[in-house]
């Protein structure tokens, strides 16, 4: 039986939830902004909603729990990438075998070849007598071994010795030169292998063009991989400040750290891991160390003195109080830092994504966006969480001090 695609394990997710809110599609819809139609195709595996949005909206009016959240988000990205996702355009990978030389293409490698096959030795003839030297051999003229002194022999030091009867020649004295020119080189060659992979101790990483993403087999490295290049990208992300976890699977909190590190280095955020990244991962020059939630919660309280319980209920539902969280949309917008601020009002406040990752700019131009209408309707997807905060006020209409407790932030 085949496996479920991934469309068909988001689609399941989504009934689950469903169904355990005890609601029909029609409220739900009202209740998510979106038509009950809709819902149902989603649920039924009919179709993938292209704004996650929409999938965050649907999944807080049914109850789901931030941990649900998350595995939602990631159901989405694959089914997202199953699904409709135009690749993206790489280099092609050779997959052309070429036959080494002494085989011919198509040949069973494991098939002797004779060509292929090294001569035998020269068998030693039945008299026992090995055969002559060769007269040239690649260090030069052979010389025989003499054999050792009698008693009372002299050896002259500058004479051969040689058989009996036949004239003696001077010494041609062996040139160590050849020999130790071939073992100089070979040292030469080993330093160099070497040096390749021994650097200074005061240089924290190796050479970048040997690390493991400059291998054929990293040639790409893009959602939906599994493999150890998506494990060396995570490993170098980790390095660099980014908190996400190491398993070889790039999926939407990889590529959430990815693409706040392609910002934070001057860069397009691309979604893959191109020769760019791959030199500045190993240059080890970006920081993503940022705010704790604890910090960002005091942020938020300090800022929007009006209403502080709903806006760290917003700011906790849009980004898990997370001040680099990324949400990326199939339509090619973005949002972006604390409060999810989208590019459109990136725009109109005079912001850039690089901006939008410092949380202090972040609270700032959402209380901005607050102060429009001294509402939180730029954030109808966490309509919910407002409801939720505004349910906990002081019934007595009392503001927040700023001691109640945030909602549970995890990592995105």
């Amino acid at each position: 039986m085949p496996a479920p695609s991934q469309t068909e394990k988001f689609a399941a997710f989504l009934r689950m939830l469903k169904d355990r809110s005890g609601r029909g599609y029609d409220r739900l819809g009202k209740e998510a902004g979106v038509s009950g139609s809709s819902l149902h195709r989603y649920c039924s595996g009919l179709g993938v909603p292209t704004d996650y949005r929409v999938v965050h909206s649907f999944a807080k009016v049914c109850g789901a729990s931030s941990e649900e959240l998350r595995e939602l988000h990631r159901l989405w990205a694959l089914a997202d990438t199953d699904r409709n996702v135009p690749p993206v355009t790489t280099a092609p990978v050779e997959t052309t075998v070429t036959a080494p030389p002494g085989e011919t293409a198509g040949k069973d490698p494991a098939t002797p070849d004779a060509a292929a096959t090294p001569p035998a030795p020269a068998a030693v003839p039945a008299t026992g007598t090995p055969p002559a030297p060769e007269p040239d051999g690649p260090l030069g003229p052979l010389v025989p071994v003499p054999a050792a002194p009698g008693p009372g022999d002299t050896v002259p030091t500058d004479i051969t010795p040689v058989d009996a009867g036949k004239p003696r020649r001077p010494r041609v004295p062996e040139k160590p030169s050849s020999r130790f020119a071939v073992l100089a080189a070979a040292v030469v060659v080993v330093t160099g292998l070497v040096a390749g992979f021994v650097w200074m101790p005061g240089d924290p990483s190796p050479p970048a063009e040997q690390g493991l993403l400059y291998s054929s087999a990293c040639r790409t490295v893009s959602m939906g991989q599994h493999d150890e290049c998506v494990r060396e990208v995570q490993e170098l992300l980790k390095r660099s400040g980014g908190q996400l976890a190491v398993d070889g699977d790039f999926g939407p909190e990889t590529l959430r750290r990815l693409t706040a590190f392609q910002v934070l280095a001057g860069m397009p955020a691309s979604n893959v891991v191109d020769e760019a990244t791959k030199k500045a991962l190993y240059a080890h020059k970006v920081r993503m160390t940022t705010w704790s939630p604890d910090k960002v919660t005091k942020r938020i309280r300090e800022v929007f003195t009006e209403d502080p319980r709903t806006a760290v209920a917003i700011a906790g539902c849009a980004s898990f109080l997370d001040p680099l969280y990324v949400l990326p949309n199939t339509n090619g917008s973005r949002n972006w830092g604390v409060f999810q601020i989208s590019d459109v009002r990136l725009r109109e406040l005079g912001g850039t994504p690089r901006r939008a990752f410092d949380p202090e700019w972040n609270i700032q131009a959402a209380h901005r966006l607050w102060r429009v209408r001294h509402d939180f309707h730029d954030w109808p997807s966490c309509e919910a969480a407002r409801k939720d905060a505004e349910d906990g006020k002081d019934t007595k209409g009392a503001k927040d001090s700023g001691n109640s407790a945030s909602p549970a932030a995890p990592k995105g």
